[in-house]
C-alpha cells in the first residue's frame, strides 16, 4: 500500500497491517479487518447511490443513513438496497474502475480473505467469541445428559400406576400413540430449534419472535419451581441411602416412638406367632391365655385396619406430617442436611459447565438401568410375580372408549419427555451446529418409552410377590409418587434376603434418576441467567452457587413437618396448565408464524437433507395435530379439573388459590413480558405494522456457529423459504446481513 505513515490514505482510522495490527483506536487484527470490508463496501455504495440519483431511480430515503460505526445495527443501508449475491458482485465487479490505491487496498483485503467464504468464518469466529456458551465435549454427552433428564422419577413411580389403573397392557397402546402424536414432535422441535440457535430459551424467543419472548422466562419459572421440590425428593432417598447402612432396617419393625396403632410388623409377629397358641396384636404378643380371656383373636386377624412400618416410619418418623397444610410445623433437620447434601453435588457437578456435568451424567443415565435389570431378575423370581405381571399386562379394552384413558396417556407422555420446561432447548444449544439432532430425539425418545414399560414389569413383580405376602388383592398394594417409592418399596425389602442391600440399590437409583433430570432443571436456569447477562458467563461458577443457594433456601419450605401438603400442592399447580400453553405457543411460533417449511429447511442445514414425506409429516404435526391435541388436553383439564386433597383430606380454599398462583405465574411472565417488550420496541406508522414487526424473526435470528448464516434458510423470496449458499453474507426477504 502506498501509505508511508502506516496508515491507510483511504481510511486513516486502519493502520497498515505491515507497522502493526493495532488500530488507532487499539482494536485488535480481526477488528481491523471488519473495519475494511465495511469501509469497502460504504464507499462502493456511496458510487453506487450516486448514480442512482442521477438516473432517477432512487429516492434520497432508500439509501438510508451509511456513516458511523462499524457496528451492523449502524450500517443499515444493505437492508434496502442488496438481494442475494449482488453485494459481493457488484464489490468484486466494481475493481475494474477503482483507482491504484483502491487496487492495492483490495489485495490487501483479498489477503485477508475478506469477501470469501474464509471471511464468513473469520466474522463468524468473533462472534463466537463473543457468545462463547461451551460446547458438549461430545455427542454422547449430550445424548446421556438428554437421557438423564427425560427418565426419572415418573417413569418408575408413576407409568406403572397409570398403566394398570387405565386398561393394563391396553394402555400401551394410547401411550405409544401420544408418542408419535405428541411427545416426539415437540422433542424434535425444541432440540432443533436449541441447536439451531445454539441459545437457551431465554434469550432465543426473543429473535424469532419478539413479542412472544416472555415464553423463554415462564418456561425458566417452570423448571424453577419444579427444581424447589424435586430436590427434596431427592433428600429423602439420601436419607433413605444413609438408613440403609444398617444390620436392621429401621422401617422392618414397629417402633414406639414413631409406630401407630395400626403398625403392623410381619417380623415381629413371626417372632410371636413361633410360640403355640400366641397372637401378634397392637404391637403386643399375647399368649394363649390372653387371645381367650380378652377374646382377641378375631381382632388379631383383621388385615383391613393394618398399616407396614414403612408407611408410620415415613409419614411420622421422617416428614412428621402434621394435620394440615395449615400447620405448617417445624424444620426437619435430617431432611434439610440432606437437601444441603444434595445441593452441594449439584453445585460441584454444574460448576463447570457442560463438560463437568456431560461426564458425570453417564453415570447418573446409564446405572439406573443396571438397577433396574438386578431388581428385574430378583423380582421375576419371586413367589407371586407372575400374578403381578400378568395384572399388568391384562388389557382391558372398554378402557380404550374411555377418553380420560387418552387423556393421561398423553400427560403421561407429555411429562416424561418434558417439553416446554426449557430443559431440552437449553441441553441442545450446547451441541455442534450439526449433530443430528433428529436422531437423538428417535433414541431418546423410544428410550423414554421402553423405560416406562420396563419399570413396569419391576414394579408389578415386586407388587404381585407383596400381594401375595399380605393375602391382599394386588389393586389395594400397588400405589404411585411417594407412596411407591417410600411406602411400598421399603416393605417389600424388608421380606426379601439381606434387606439392607436391596433397600441401598433401590433409592441410590431413585437418587441418580432425581440428579439426571435436576441438573437439566438447574442448568436451564443458568442457562437463562448467561444468555440474558453474558458478560457472567466469566463467572459460571458464582452463577451457579448463586442458583443452588437460591434453591436450597426455597426448598426449606418443602422441608417441614408440613412440607408433604406443599409438595404435593408444587407437583400438581406448578407444571402442569401452564406447560401446555407453552407448547401451544411454541407450535404457534414455528408452526404459523415462522413458518414449518422454513424451520424445516433450517434444520436441513444442519442434518443434511430429507425426503418430502419428512417434511410433510413435521409440517402437518407442528401446524395441526399436536397443537390440536394440546389445546383438547389443556380444556379437557380444565372441565375434569378435582380439588386437590392428601390422604383423602382437601386442602384449604387458600391453598387452592396459592397453587392456581403457581399455575399462572408463567403465563403472567408471559403477558407481562409481551407487553413490555411491545411499549419499548421503536415506532412504527400503524399498529399493525408494529404488531407484524413484533412477530416475526428479528436480524439476530440464525445459526450462532462458524457455518456462515446464509447457509440457514433465512432468505425468503415470495413468502417460501430456500437455502442460500452465498458464502460470509445472509440475506432475509430483500436485506443482506454481513
Amino acid at each position: 500500500m502506498a501509505a508511508t505513515s502506516g496508515r491507510s490514505h483511504l481510511y486513516p482510522n486502519v493502520l497498515n497491517r505491515e507497522n502493526g495490527t493495532k488500530t488507532i483506536n487499539g482494536e485488535n487484527d480481526n477488528e481491523a479487518r471488519m473495519d475494511l470490508l465495511r469501509n469497502v463496501v460504504i464507499d462502493h455504495h456511496r458510487n453506487n447511490v450516486k448514480q442512482r440519483h442521477k438516473s432517477g431511480d432512487l429516492t434520497p430515503n432508500d439509501a438510508g443513513p451509511i456513516d458511523g460505526s462499524v457496528n451492523k445495527s449502524a450500517v443499515p443501508w444493505y437492508k434496502k438496497d442488496f438481494t442475494e449475491n449482488s453485494l459481493e458482485d457488484d464489490v468484486n465487479k466494481s475493481q475494474n474502475s477503482w483507482s491504484a490505491a483502491d487496487q492495492q487496498l483490495a489485495q490487501d483485503v483479498s489477503s485477508t480473505a475478506v469477501l470469501t467464504s474464509r471471511v464468513g468464518e473469520e466474522i463468524e469466529d468473533l462472534e463466537i467469541t463473543e457468545i462463547d456458551r461451551g460446547n458438549w465435549s461430545g455427542r454422547f454427552d449430550f445424548l446421556m445428559s438428554l437421557l438423564g433428564y427425560s427418565v426419572g422419577l415418573g417413569n418408575v413411580w408413576r407409568f406403572p400406576y397409570l398403566a394398570y389403573s387405565n386398561g393394563g397392557g391396553a394402555f400401551l397402546f394410547p401411550f405409544i400413540i401420544m408418542f408419535i402424536l405428541l411427545g416426539f414432535p415437540l422433542m424434535f422441535l425444541e432440540l432443533s430449534f436449541g441447536q439451531f440457535a445454539a441459545l437457551g430459551p431465554a434469550a432465543i424467543f426473543d429473535r424469532i419472535c419478539p413479542l412472544l419472548n416472555g415464553i423463554g422466562h415462564a418456561m425458566v419459572c417452570v423448571s424453577c419451581m419444579v427444581a424447589f421440590y424435586y430436590t427434596v425428593i431427592i433428600g429423602w432417598a439420601f436419607l433413605y441411602m444413609f438408613k440403609s447402612f444398617a444390620s436392621e432396617l429401621p422401617w422392618e419393625r414397629c417402633h414406639k416412638d414413631w409406630a401407630s396403632e395400626r403398625c403392623y410388623s410381619h417380623k415381629d409377629a413371626a417372632d410371636c406367632t413361633a410360640t403355640n397358641g400366641s397372637v401378634y396384636y397392637l404391637q403386643n404378643c399375647f399368649n394363649k391365655t390372653e387371645v381367650e380371656r380378652l377374646n382377641i383373636s378375631s381382632l388379631a386377624h383383621n388385615k383391613s385396619d393394618r398399616a407396614p412400618p414403612a408407611q408410620d416410619y415415613f409419614e411420622r418418623d421422617i416428614l412428621g406430617v402434621t394435620e394440615s397444610i395449615e400447620d405448617i410445623g417445624g424444620l426437619q433437620w435430617q431432611i434439610v442436611l440432606c437437601l444441603l447434601l444434595t445441593w452441594t453435588l449439584t453445585f460441584l457437578s454444574l460448576s463447570k459447565g457442560v463438560k463437568s456435568v456431560g461426564k458425570v451424567v453417564y453415570f447418573t443415565a446409564l446405572f439406573p438401568y443396571v438397577v433396574l435389570t438386578i431388581l428385574f431378575f430378583r423380582g421375576v423370581t419371586l413367589d407371586g410375580a407372575k400374578d403381578g405381571i400378568i395384572y399388568y399386562l391384562t388389557p382391558k379394552f372398554d378402557k380404550l372408549i374411555v377418553a380420560e384413558t387418552w387423556v393421561k396417556a398423553a400427560v403421561q407422555i407429555f411429562f416424561a419427555l418434558s417439553p416446554a420446561w426449557g430443559g431440552l432447548i437449553t441441553l441442545s444449544s450446547y451441541n455442534k451446529f450439526h449433530n443430528n439432532c433428529f436422531k437423538d430425539s428417535l433414541i431418546v425418545g423410544v428410550g423414554n418409552v421402553c423405560t416406562s414399560i420396563y419399570a413396569g414389569f419391576v414394579i408389578f413383580s415386586i407388587v404381585g410377590y407383596l400381594a401375595k405376602e399380605l393375602e391382599t388383592p394386588i389393586d389395594t398394594v400397588v400405589d404411585e409418587g411417594p407412596g411407591l417409592a417410600f411406602i411400598v418399596f421399603p416393605d417389600v425389602v424388608t421380606r426379601l434376603p439381606i434387606p439392607p442391600l436391596w433397600s441401598f440399590l433401590f433409592f441410590f437409583m431413585l437418587i441418580t434418576l432425581g440428579m439426571g433430570s435436576e441438573f437439566a432443571l438447574l442448568e436451564t436456569v443458568m442457562t437463562a441467567v448467561q444468555d440474558t447477562y453474558p458478560p457472567l458467563r466469566q463467572k459460571k461458577v458464582f452463577v451457579v452457587l448463586g442458583v443452588c443457594v437460591f434453591g436450597f433456601l426455597g426448598g426449606l419450605v418443602v422441608c417441614t413437618e408440613g412440607g408433604m401438603y406443599v409438595l404435593q400442592l408444587m407437583d400438581t399447580y406448578s407444571a402442569s396448565f401452564a406447560v401446555f400453553i407453552m407448547a401451544i405457543l411454541e407450535c404457534l411460533i414455528i408452526g404459523w408464524i415462522y413458518g414449518a417449511d422454513r424451520f424445516l429447511r433450517d434444520i436441513e442445514t444442519m442434518i443434511g437433507q430429507r425426503s418430502k414425506f419428512w417434511h410433510y409429516f413435521f409440517i402437518f404435526f407442528w401446524k395441526f395435530l399436536t397443537p390440536a391435541t394440546l389445546i383438547f388436553l389443556l380444556l379437557f383439564n380444565l372441565v375434569d379439573y378435582k380439588r386437590m386433597s392428601y390422604k383423602k383430606k382437601p386442602y384449604p380454599v387458600w391453598a387452592e388459590l396459592l397453587g392456581w398462583f403457581m399455575t399462572f405465574i408463567p403465563v403472567l411472565v408471559i403477558i407481562c413480558m409481551g407487553i413490555w417488550r411491545f411499549y419499548r420496541s421503536p415506532k412504527e406508522k400503524t399498529f399493525v405494522m408494529k404488531l407484524k414487526k413484533m412477530l416475526h424473526d428479528t436480524p439476530k435470528w440464525g445459526p450462532a456457529s462458524k457455518i456462515p448464516r446464509s447457509d440457514s434458510s433465512l432468505d425468503i423470496e415470495g413468502g417460501k423459504s430456500r437455502i442460500v449458499t452465498n458464502p460470509g453474507f445472509t440475506t432475509t426477504g430483500n436485506e443482506t446481513r454481513i
